[in-house]
This record gives C-alpha cells, sequence and structure tokens, in this order.
C-alpha cells in the first residue's frame, strides 16, 4: 500500500496524551506480573477500513516494518520469559517477529485473545455496513453491553469475560516475571476497562502500540504505560488507528 496514508510519530510517545495511566484499584502488593500488550501490526484491511474481527487477515509490509521496530525496542529494554498471541495470523506474525528478537522465545497461541467476532459485519468497509447490514450495525453501535452481534457476533459482556479471563489467567501464571501479549484493539480497549473501571476513554489504539500493566494474584490491574508508538518514528502508523478505535475489529 501507499504510506501517503501514514502519520508519521511525533516525539510525543502515545496517540493520545495520558500514556502513564495508573488504575484506582493498583494493589500495593509487590507480587505481580509484568504484562506488555501489544497490538498487532497494521494489515491491508486496517488500511482500507474493512471490519476483520475472527477474519483471519496478514499483515501488510507496513505491519512486518511495525513488528520489526517494537521487536527491536522490546528486546532491548527488559527480559520477556513468555510471548503469548491470539491466534489470528496478524497478531501471531506480530509475536513471531517479537519472539525471534528476544532469544528466539516460543509463542503461545490462545483463541481467547483473538478480536470481538463482529458477526455479519465482517469483512465489509465500515463505512458501507449501515446499507449492508443495518441490524448488525445497530447492534455494534448499541450502548447495552449484553447486546450480540446478528451472525454469531459476540456483546460486549461476552468479549470483556474471554479477554480479562485470559489476561488473569497469564498474569496468575507468571507472577514475577514479565511476558508479552500480542493481540487486537477491541480487545486492548477491553483490557483497559478492566483495569480502570468509569474511566475515560482509553483512545485510540495504533498498532504495535505497547502498553505495560501489572497484574497481581488479588485481580488488581495497574496500568503504568499506555498506548505507547515512539518506536513508530521512522515506520509510521495510520493516523485513524482503524481497528483500534471505537469501531474495532
Amino acid at each position: 500500500m501507499a504510506e501517503s496514508g501514514l502519520a508519521v510519530a511525533e516525539s510525543s510517545a502515545c496517540l493520545q496524551p495520558d500514556c502513564n495511566i495508573q488504575s484506582e484499584k493498583a494493589s500495593a502488593n509487590s507480587g505481580y506480573a509484568e504484562v506488555i500488550i501489544v497490538r498487532h501490526g497494521e494489515t491491508e484491511w486496517n488500511a482500507d477500513g474493512r471490519i476483520q474481527g475472527h477474519l483471519d487477515v496478514e499483515l501488510n509490509e507496513v505491519g512486518r516494518r511495525q513488528a520489526a521496530a517494537v521487536a527491536n525496542r522490546l528486546s532491548k529494554e527488559t527480559k520477556i520469559s513468555t510471548v503469548y498471541s491470539s491466534d489470528l495470523k496478524r497478531a501471531f506474525e506480530t509475536a513471531h517477529i517479537i519472539a525471534s528478537s528476544c532469544g528466539s522465545l516460543q509463542v503461545i497461541k490462545d483463541s481467547d485473545l483473538r478480536e470481538r467476532h463482529l458477526g455479519d459485519l465482517q469483512g465489509l468497509v465500515f463505512r458501507e455496513a449501515v446499507k449492508l447490514e443495518r441490524k448488525a450495525y445497530k447492534a455494534f453501535l448499541s450502548h447495552r453491553t449484553d447486546q450480540e452481534i446478528p451472525g454469531g457476533g459476540e456483546s460486549l459482556d461476552q468479549l470483556y469475560e474471554r479477554c480479562t479471563s485470559a489476561l488473569q489467567r497469564i498474569g496468575d501464571r507468571h507472577q514475577g516475571e514479565c511476558v508479552v501479549v500480542v493481540t487486537h484493539g477491541g480487545v486492548v480497549r477491553t483490557l483497559y476497562e478492566k483495569a480502570v473501571p468509569n474511566g475515560k476513554s482509553p483512545g485510540k489504539i495504533g498498532n504495535t502500540s505497547v502498553s505495560v500493566l501489572h497484574l497481581s494474584n488479588e485481580e488488581d490491574w495497574l496500568i503504568k504505560t499506555w498506548n505507547d508508538t515512539s518506536h513508530l518514528s521512522e515506520t509510521g502508523f495510520l493516523e485513524n488507528a482503524f481497528g483500534g478505535d471505537r469501531t474495532s475489529g
């Protein structure tokens, strides 16, 4: 794809101002797992504004360069013990590039880290969805957290239960360690809601953005870094962060 649709990262580390946010629920207990959450690299469908959900779309060349950039950064910053990933290609390829740079680590696939299933909206360009799948589009925009999307799509409640439980399992398994979890925009936004309930919006989650959480075995989550994209100063990123904003998928 042409790179004219990319915005080059500025000296600011984030796509929105508040990259260092602490949950009011943070535990004073020093026993925690440090979990580095990374959104997958860019895909052609992200660039086209096409809804992915559970459909298995690969990274594009920009996405691979973004994955290499975040991998290089993480290999220099901390000692990572394990890499977890959604089993969808765009996340797994990003995770594999990170794991290779951080000591040839194995990548553990976990289907509970997948993006939200968006039912009949999957595969559609978002701006056309309202005409082609009115019921699914209305369900997607609903403020009811128990609203499922026609065509097998998940409700926000179902997504929340699935991905927060998955991350807590990983945190419980790796107390005292640092692990990487590669996942999707809708999942990252949902994890934020767990860490900062009733807080401000998590903002747009950029491709290969880095967010760092400390997870205690008491299910207290502390956000240390949020949506850091400083490693993309040369590769750039999609300014609209499609798939990482409210139209995630």
